[in-house]
């Protein structure tokens, strides 16, 4: 069993003619609300990969709608609770232009009290796979007790904030990074090529596998002194939102199924493929069947 310490976020998207300046009123022309959150996305993306995922979440109880999506897609719910407090969301404008501003709220993704983490760390079986991403508080001691526990710890530090430095990621046995977060987590310059992004990541955390992806330069995975390049496949973006959430949880399901890295390494890659030609962001992650379909064509 994977298990998500993961974020749930209401994304409220409205359209606009621009962004709102300082005092005014500003009547937008669409609006619509999806499921949203690094954590939520990751958690049906396995589910919809066909891995066994368990969420722990907190979730306002007037979004409780958020908590059947979850489980219709396979994701189990039964760690994910209703409280009596607003859950995470974003406001997001989106104006004609295609620029964005974004008002993020945690919400409930940040009231995780040490007891609850505890109860749900000690349920878990050591060997089980627990994954972290940066939405959540209290991240430092889920990694520490998790790994003393004896779950195999997978970690996603998104977004990238000054406190991941600090975090204990020598405990992780897998990290997920994008070419921004590699950059900062080891101090290399912007635009650093990816083979000495990979170096630098080798002597920050030399026991820790790590997955570079790098969008339409394809992705890395190296562990010691094995590398696997999985190439980009030929497709025009047209939204990328949760293209990396997609990406992690295929690789995982792919992972927990027991196959190579270079199968893990495609499969993600196909299914994040398929998702940057759709618009939004869970309505954007694929089935597996889609996934399948289409390595079936290029086999």
């Amino acid at each position: 069993m994977l298990h998500n310490f993961g974020s749930i976020n209401l994304d409220h998207f409205y359209r606009v003619p621009h962004l709102v300046r300082p005092g005014e009123t500003l009547a937008g022309h669409d609006y619509r609300v999806g499921l949203g959150g690094k954590g939520a996305n990751q958690s049906l993306a396995m589910a919809r990969a066909g891995g066994r995922i368990r969420h722990w979440g907190r979730l306002g109880r007037n979004d409780a709608w958020a908590k059947e999506l979850l489980a219709q897609a396979g994701v189990d719910t039964k760690t994910i609770a209703l409280v009596d407090e607003p859950g995470g969301h974003a406001i997001i404008q989106v104006d004609d232009q295609g620029e964005n501003a974004i008002l993020l709220f945690p919400g409930a993704n940040h009231g995780f009290s040490e007891a609850t983490l505890d109860e749900l760390i000690e349920a878990a079986d050591p060997g089980d796979w627990l994954l972290a991403q940066n939405e959540c508080n209290a991240l430092a001691m889920v990694l520490e007790r998790a790994h003393a526990r004896g779950l195999n710890i997978a970690f996603n530090p998104a977004p990238m904030t000054e406190d991941v430095a600090s975090l204990p990621l020598e405990l992780c046995q897998l990290l997920f990074v994008n070419r921004g977060e590699a950059e900062e987590l080891t101090g290399c310059a912007e635009g650093t090529p990816s083979k000495e992004l990979l170096d630098a990541l080798a002597d920050r955390l030399p026991a820790t596998e790590t997955v570079l992806t790098l969008g339409g330069e394809g992705a890395w995975y190296q562990h010691g002194e094995t590398r696997r390049f999985q190439p980009p496949l030929p497709v025009t973006p047209r939204d990328t939102t949760a293209a990396g959430d997609t990406f992690i949880g295929y690789y995982l399901a792919a992972r927990q199924a027991g196959m190579p890295t270079e199968a893990c390494l495609e499969r993600a890659a196909t299914a994040a493929a398929i998702g940057v030609q759709r618009l939004g962001a869970t309505e954007s992650i694929p089935e597996l069947a889609d996934v399948e379909a289409l390595l079936d064509q290029d086999t």
